[in-house]
């Protein structure tokens, strides 16, 4: 595991959750394969469905897991970034969005609505006076992120603050008796911080995995690559060292999500990873704790080029590619049902003995 230093309360209550986090047992995984091949099918005839319930086994350490109630935590944040021009669209968006999603209009409520899983928006660092609205859940830590193309996008103490908002939250739902969390974001520029930070953590050129985000033309994706390289030369962030890079070229949602990612695998939560952004998010966690990857599922593989990379990085194979690049946690919602589906189908199917069905000829 990656050091922290350990100065203040808030790095001593992450340090704590990230040293928490569980390697997963090899035994678990071949009980649910005894059962899995016990079921009435051909061996092995559910591919990846197979695999995601006994890592579920794993996971949870019970030969039956249930995967509901399930929630999207979508964490909002604003960038100073932004200031140099590029997002295609304005700053005050994410604060509109925010809205919009408290008031059920946007995509991740639908999709939400129709699987059946909790929408929790949670205001990390909006840059809007949204302290009243309800349903809202209250994490604001500044309004918003520096302009890290001038120098870092925050300090420690907002850092840990935002990564102690992430664990605050895998430790609600754990108390809510949630066994299923996906990650969603919220932000206008966001696709700026996590090129950065996927630059920067896979060694990549920027224009291999800098997009063009909410919709940059050609011209506007060139200023963006050159945005993100002067942010890195400005910043010199250490690749070895993910505080570093999240500190001078991240996001508080992003670092968020990290937190929220660590804590939820601390507490044997399963996460569902959606898009770019929140791949970042788990790049980071991973880098801070491998152990933590094992409680990863990758929802999709967005079209946005960085996604690959950092995939590749946290070595997973998302469940899905349908060319998605909306975040909020759609692509996370979405996966949840296959997720959910390969539950169920380890729980409830009957098996050749109990169903009085001949097995394989030997």
């Amino acid at each position: 595991m990656f050091r922290i230093d350990k100065d203040t309360p808030a790095e001593i209550a992450f340090s704590e959750a990230a040293t928490s986090v569980p390697l997963l047992q090899q035994e678990w995984r071949e009980r649910a394969l005894r059962r899995l091949n016990s079921l009435t099918k051909p061996l092995g005839s559910l591919g990846r469905l197979e695999e995601i319930a006994a890592r579920l086994v794993a996971i949870r350490e019970n030969e039956r897991p249930d995967c509901s109630p399930k929630v999207i935590f979508t964490l909002a944040a604003d960038h100073g970034v932004t200031d140099e021009g590029v997002s295609a669209y304005p700053k005050t968006v994410t604060h509109q969005m925010v809205l919009n999603f408290l008031s059920g209009g946007a995509a991740i409520n639908v999709v939400c609505r129709h699987l059946g899983i909790d929408v929790v928006i949670v205001d990390v660092g909006v840059d809007a006076d949204i302290d009243q609205i309800n349903g809202l859940v209250r994490k604001k830590v500044s309004r918003g992120t520096k302009n890290m193309a001038c120098g870092p996008a925050m300090n420690q103490a907002e850092l840990y603050s935002a990564l102690g908002a992430g664990i605050e939250l895998a430790r609600s739902a754990e108390e809510q008796g949630r066994t299923l969390i996906g990650t969603g974001e919220m932000g206008i520029g966001n696709t700026t911080a996590a090129s950065a930070i996927t630059a920067v953590m896979t060694g990549r050129p920027v224009s291999e995995v800098a997009g063009r985000g909410t919709g940059l033309d050609d011209a506007g994706l060139s200023h963006k690559i050159e945005v993100i390289e002067r942010a890195i030369a400005v910043n010199r962030p250490d690749p070895s060292d993910p505080i570093d890079v999240l500190c001078k070229v991240g996001g508080l949602e992003i670092a968020g999500l990290a937190g929220l990612i660590i804590g939820a695998a601390a507490r044997r939560i399963p996460v569902v990873v959606d898009g770019f952004i929140s791949t970042a998010a788990a790049a980071i966690a991973f880098a801070i704790q491998p152990k933590a990857k094992d409680f990863l599922f990758a929802s999709h593989r967005s079209s946005e080029p960085g996604h690959a990379a950092l995939l590749k990085f946290i070595s997973q194979e998302p469940l899905l590619d349908l060319g998605l690049r909306l975040g909020e946690g759609t692509g996370a919602a979405l996966a949840m049902a296959i997720i959910e589906a390969s539950a169920k189908l380890l729980n409830e199917m009957a098996t050749f003995s109990s169903a009085g069905v001949s097995g394989a000829a030997k």
